[in-house]
């Protein structure tokens, strides 16, 4: 009987351990080479057991300019990051609840309004976990766009 209690315990254990979120940053890139852009997403644990992260990107531009913005935190299943390029330079990184921009030609990213949206942009890919649960840049030609829902 004893035996049987310890082995649940060691069980019990081992599954909590392995349903724990790690706090080593998820690294995903996107290359775009055809508009000289790189871009990268990184999404970090903030709790061990709930879906909760922080996210940062980094856009770097072929001209070596380089500039990086906090992404709205995912505190619970937003992780997913669409990607557009735009016109005159700019490359859009558009979440649930929050739209970066970044222009290579002022090298900066700002936050800006859902409104304020070109009309017209190319949907590059999507940053988001891939079927095997894996944290990683998915292209347009392997996935198609999901839209966000208007909240």
């Amino acid at each position: 009987m004893r035996c049987r209690a310890r082995a649940a315990v060691i069980l019990l254990a081992w599954s909590h351990l392995v349903a724990c979120n790690s706090d080593i940053p998820e690294v995903a890139v996107a290359e775009v080479p055809s508009l000289g852009f790189m871009l990268t997403v990184t999404r970090t644990a903030t709790h061990p057991f709930l879906a909760r992260y922080n996210l940062s990107m980094k856009a770097t531009a072929a001209d070596g300019c380089s500039a990086t913005s906090e992404l709205f935190p995912d505190t619970g299943g937003v992780s997913r990051r669409n990607v557009y390029a735009g016109g005159t330079g700019r490359l859009y990184v558009i979440g649930q609840y929050d739209v970066r921009v970044f222009d290579k030609d002022r090298c900066s990213v700002e936050l800006r309004e859902f409104r304020s949206l070109e009309d017209r942009l190319d949907y590059l890919g999507t940053f988001d976990l891939d079927r095997e649960r894996r944290w990683k840049f998915v292209p347009a030609t392997a996935r198609p766009e999901q839209p966000f829902e208007k909240l």
